[in-house]
C-alpha cells in the first residue's frame, strides 16, 4: 500500500490511511531512500522538532518502506488474516530523480517478493463535505479489473509519482490498482479524516484486513460539524455547498442515467487538483463560489 504526501494527497487523506495502517499493523522499517538524491530542500524543507527529552533535531523529508516483523496469527478483534502479508510505502513525493527513485523502490518491492500494489491518493474536487466521500478505483491490469469489477482510467495529462510507480510496476509484472478519494476543495487547508475513513472502508472491501478506526469516526464528525459552522456564517459558501449537494444528489439518484454519471465523473476529473485537468491531485486554490 502506497501513499505520498503532497500533490497526490488532498486533505492528507491517503497518507492518513497508510499511517493508520502503520499504527495497527506489526511493521518495521525495511528500507529508506537517501533524501539527498530525491528532494529539493527549498521545495520540501526539513523541519525542526523536539524529542521526548526536549532536545531539538532536524527531520528531513523522505520515503520509508515498512514490512511485517514476523508471521502472525490474528486474534479476535485484531486485523485480518492478510495482515502479515501487507507492506507499506509512505513519505513525501520526491521533487527530482523520479526514474532513479522508481528503480530503487522496485528493487525493494521485488526483493521482498511483493506481488501486488494498491496506490492511495486524494484529489480536491467540486464535492460537498456533507455527503459520503466519493471513492474511485481503477487498474491498468485486465485481471484485476475483471476480478474486482472496476474500470480502467481514461485520464491523459500530467501525473504524480503514483502513476510513474504504477506504470513501472505493471511493466515489471506486478499487479496494481488505485484508490482515490475526493476532498471538498473549499476546505483544502484542513486534514480530512472523513476522506481517510472512506479510503479505509474501500481497503477493507478489497484486502482481507480489518482496520480499527480509533478516533477517526469522531474526528470525521467534528470535521463535518466545523465546516457546517463556517458555512452557517457565510451565505455565499452555504449557497455554493447547496449547489454541490444538489448536483451530487442528482448523480446519486436512481433515475440518473449511466451517461449522466459518466459525464459528472469526467467533470470531477477535469476539475481535480489545482483547477487544471489532473489525475487526482491536490491543488492550492482557495474556496470561492462559482459564478452564476
Amino acid at each position: 500500500m502506497v501513499a505520498f504526501e503532497g500533490w497526490n494527497d488532498a486533505g492528507e487523506a491517503a497518507s492518513g490511511a497508510v499511517r493508520t495502517l502503520k499504527d495497527v499493523l506489526d511493521l518495521y522499517p525495511i528500507a529508506e531512500v537517501d533524501p539527498e538524491d530525491y528532494f529539493d530542500y527549498q521545495f520540501n524543507r526539513p523541519s525542526v522538532a523536539a524529542d521526548e527529552n526536549g532536545d531539538r533535531h532536524i527531520v528531513w523529508p523522505g520515503v520509508t518502506a515498512y514490512g511485517p516483523t514476523r508471521p502472525h496469527t490474528p486474534q479476535s478483534g485484531e486485523v485480518g488474516a492478510n495482515a502479515a502479508n501487507i507492506y507499506l510505502l509512505l513519505g513525501t513525493e520526491p521533487s527530482r530523480g523520479w526514474k532513479t527513485f522508481t528503480r530503487e523502490i522496485l528493487e525493494v518491492i521485488e526483493s521482498n517478493e511483493i506481488t501486488s500494489i494498491v496506490f492511495l491518493g486524494a484529489m480536491l474536487a467540486d464535492v460537498p463535505h456533507s455527503r459520503p466521500i466519493s471513492v474511485f478505483t481503477s487498474s491498468e491490469n485486465a485481471e484485476v479489473r475483471a476480478q474486482l469489477d472496476i474500470e480502467r482510467s481514461g485520464y491523459e495529462g500530467p501525473v504524480g509519482i503514483l502513476s510513474v510507480l504504477a506504470d513501472a510496476a505493471e511493466k515489471a509484472g506486478i499487479t496494481t490498482m488505485s484508490i482515490w478519494a475526493s476532498v471538498p476543495h473549499y476546505v483544502h487547508n484542513a486534514p480530512s479524516p472523513k476522506a481517510t475513513l472512506a479510503i479505509l472502508d474501500k481497503l477493507e472491501e478489497i484486502v482481507d484486513v480489518v482496520i480499527p478506526r480509533g478516533d477517526l469516526v469522531s474526528e470525521a464528525q467534528a470535521w463535518e460539524n466545523g465546516i457546517d459552522a463556517l458555512a452557517g456564517d457565510d451565505d455565499d459558501m452555504a449557497s455554493y455547498i447547496e449547489q454541490l449537494e444538489q448536483a451530487r444528489d442528482t448523480v446519486d439518484s436512481p433515475e440518473a442515467s449511466g451517461e449522466a454519471i459518466a459525464e459528472e465523473f469526467e467533470r470531477y476529473l477535469r476539475r481535480g487538483g489545482d483547477g487544471k485537468p489532473g489525475d487526482g491531485t491536490a491543488g492550492d486554490e482557495p474556496w470561492r463560489p462559482k459564478p452564476e
